[in-house]
């Protein structure tokens, strides 16, 4: 399989930048710092699961055949970790019917991309806290996923091949507001974009702003790529809104505000 230049750049990122020891120190940890205790919601027919998995951004769903197993305690813990996350688990035989399980499975859908992962028998059997914690932060995808060396990961085991970035430092008084109607432009390219924060504010992203060529006076902005070819643009923007996010996109996906960077990159240093 032929891979572009412009993909290899981005995985040599990633691959060169690796896990903060922090973030993976967060995975293992964070549940020890959570005293409220939760649990997954009980679902106990098919009408119930749907209404879960429709209503949530991200849904995480034990189907277990057997509870009693060691994994079951495991993914309950899970819920104290990730607080924008709905759990469910099921035992019921007609659940299990209606979603193809055959044998204990662990389901993340999410509506971003509509896409669905499974860890099933083979997997899960020696899945242990930490390593269930890094599955659910490398593929939780949301209509706005911030930047994270984990997340990064993620965005590349998804079908949607472009992914925009809001490039913007989360400690200015615009933020908010601005990430209100970043996110409601996300839910018009369901499945055509995926959305990426990048808070300028951290200097371990200067590495993906100046991939993206942009400078700091040039901040807020908007950085657009396809993941399987050479194609990317920016745009730096005073405000954030939905037609300029919209417009921005729309150009990009039919191929009107597109530059071709291939010239400008040869004799580039790889990331």
């Amino acid at each position: 399989m032929k891979i572009s230049r412009s993909r290899c750049l981005i995985i040599s990122f990633i691959l060169m930048c690796g896990l903060a020891p922090e973030v993976t120190a967060d995975v293992e940890e964070a549940s020890d710092d959570l005293s409220t205790t939760q649990e997954p919601i009980w679902l106990t027919d098919i009408p119930a699961t749907q209404e879960l998995i429709n209503a949530s951004e991200v849904a995480i769903i034990g189907f277990f055949q057997d509870v009693e197993i060691p994994i079951v305690s495991v993914f309950r813990s899970m819920v104290q970790q990730f607080q924008d996350i709905s759990f469910g688990i099921s035992n019921s035989s007609e659940v299990l019917t209606h979603y193809n399980i055959t044998k204990n499975s662990i389901c993340l859908f999410r509506l971003v991309d509509n896409g669905q992962l499974h860890l099933d028998d083979e997997s899960i059997e020696n899945l242990d806290a930490a390593k269930l914690s890094r599955f659910i932060h490398i593929h939780s995808l949301h209509w706005v996923t911030e930047y994270s060396p984990l997340i990064a990961a993620g965005l590349f085991n998804t079908k949607v091949q472009t992914h925009l970035l809001l490039v913007m430092n989360k400690a200015s008084p615009e933020y908010e507001e601005s990430l209100l109607r970043y996110r409601k432009a996300a839910k018009l390219f369901q499945g055509q974009v995926l959305f990426v924060l990048v808070d300028s504010g951290k200097k371990e992203n200067g590495r993906v702003i100046s991939y993206f060529r942009l400078k700091e006076s040039q901040l807020p902005a908007l950085a657009i790529y396809e993941s399987v070819d050479d194609k990317w643009d920016t745009l730096p923007i005073t405000a954030v809104t939905v037609e300029k996010v919209q417009d921005f996109c729309d150009g990009f996906l039919k191929g009107t505000v597109l530059r071709d960077h291939r010239a400008e990159d040869a004799g580039k240093e790889e990331l």
